[in-house]
This record gives C-alpha cells, structure tokens and sequence, in this order.
C-alpha cells in the first residue's frame, strides 16, 4: 500500500500515530512539485517526496517527533545541494503534522468481575487493550471500541505478543496463574507499568515465590501489589476499577514513550497501595 491517504486512514484507524510530511514550497529544480506527500509511521513509510537525502531526513525528523510524543507542527526549508549534496540543487520547505495522539498499550489479564469493570474505562482512555483470558463465556458480548479479545488457553504465552512498553495488569481467577504471569512479565522486564490485583499478603507471598525464583528484590519491587490509588477506598468491583484506571493515568501521563526499565519511575511517582483486593 503506497498511496498517503489509504496509508494515513488505515494508521488511524489502528490507532497508531504517524507524521504526514508536505512539500508546500519548491524553489528551482526539486525531485517532486509541493504538494508531495509522504506519511511516517515507527516502522514504515507510504508514499515519497522524492527520495534521496531529502526524504531520508524527513523520515529521520518524523520518527524523532514520534518517539517524543510532539502534537506540534514543525516546518523545515531544506537547500537540495548545499546541505543535502543533490544534484537537482534546488529548495524544498516541508510541513511535517502528527497525526493520531501516542496511544498506550494496555494488557488486562482476566475477564472477572473486576476485569469486566475495568477495560471499558481503559478503552474510552487514549490506549488499546488487549483483553486476555482462557475462558470465552467470562467475556461480554459486546467489546468497547478498541479492545482486542484474545482467547488463549496458554495466557502466559501473550505476554511474549506485548510491545515494549506495556502496561500490563493483573486479575485473574487463578493464583498460581497469576504467579507465573507475575513471573513472564518480571523477565521480560521492559514494562511501563505491571499491577497485580491481590491484598498485602499476597504480595508478601508472591515476593518470596519470585525471589526463590531468582529474581531481585528490586525488579521485584517494580510489581504493584496491591494496585489502584490508595484514596479509593472501598471494595466494589467498580470501585476498585476506577482505582486502577486512576493510577494507570497517572503513570501514563508522566511517563508516556518513555520504555521503563527500572522500579524507579513508577516508585516515585506512586505511593504504596494498603487497599485489600480480593480476586
């Protein structure tokens, strides 16, 4: 698919951001007329404004603007031959435009009752879920726009799917389970935010487990176990819910692109939760 705007429609409708880069202004001999488009996205290119070094910079300043998570446009004048050393020796001034807001990635493990309270208020947040569980009549019939159902009978293998970066949380129905996707996630180890629903005690359990393992106390301590804002008090499913949604805005909005690989960023920025959280 080469073509800018089927490029541009089908990045948006998968909620991946990208730049749409414009030629709106040539001066002597150029590779393409101003108007040329081309769209950048992480990974990939769609179209072009003349290739060469021209095109090689833009997509270089459009994957800087991503990985920053820039809203703003940005205008560059660039001289073909003085600086870019191409022959046609003309000027090109470009519009670059983000398009799409960044997005998280958000995986919930488990369709309980909580689960089930919890992802339609992760999906009217800027993210995609990705809704785990093993079990096809725990799910609603409906999914909220921008939630991907993944019916697994080995969930542990998912966590291998995720993106760098995710936020993963959680709620299963089984212990043990939830110990060994604890222990998936903590190995991998290039997660923005990792929950584990369950009271102190759990917790206490789960890092000697862990540490038998042979894990360190400080990746350890990266698990947020209990999880959820401690000013939330009470206990039911909704509650709890918008606890964890709350707490995953809040790192969201201060780390979003940054890819964490030390407890440090979550540690500070979130105070140890005494809530009791059953499931």
């Amino acid at each position: 698919m080469n073509n800018w705007i089927s490029a541009l429609a089908d990045l948006q409708h998968q909620g991946e951001a990208c730049v749409l880069v414009t030629i709106i202004e040539e001066r002597g001999s150029t590779p393409r007329n101003a108007g040329s488009k081309m769209v950048v996205s992480a990974a990939r290119i769609f179209d072009t404004i003349g290739g060469g070094h021209l095109e090689y910079k833009a997509m270089e300043i459009a994957r800087e603007m991503l990985a920053s998570g820039s809203q703003q446009t940005r205008l560059e004048r660039f001289s073909l031959g003085a600086s870019l050393g191409q022959c046609c020796g003309g000027v090109n001034v470009l519009l670059f435009e983000p398009m799409g807001q960044p997005q998280a990635h958000i995986a919930v493990f488990g369709a309980g009752h909580v689960g089930r309270a919890l992802v339609p208020l992760l999906a009217s947040l800027p993210c995609r879920v990705r809704w785990i569980d093993s079990r096809e009549a725990e799910f609603p019939a409906q999914l909220p726009e921008g939630v991907t159902q993944i019916l697994s009978e080995d969930v542990i293998e998912e966590v291998d799917n995720l993106p760098a970066g995710s936020y993963c949380i959680v709620m299963t129905h089984n212990h043990q389970l939830d110990l060994e996707l604890a222990a998936a996630i903590l190995k991998r180890g290039d997660f923005s935010y990792f929950g584990l629903i369950g009271s102190k005690t759990k917790r206490v359990k789960f890092e000697h487990r862990l540490r038998d393992r042979g894990f360190d106390a400080a990746v350890v301590q990266r698990m947020r176990c209990p999880m959820g804002l401690t000013e939330i008090k009470g206990k039911l499913p909704m509650e709890i819910a918008v606890s964890i949604a709350g707490e995953v805005i809040a790192t969201y909005n201060a780390h979003f692109g940054e890819q964490s690989t030390t407890a440090e960023p979550v540690a500070k920025l979130l105070p140890v939760s005494r809530r009791s959280q059953t499931q």
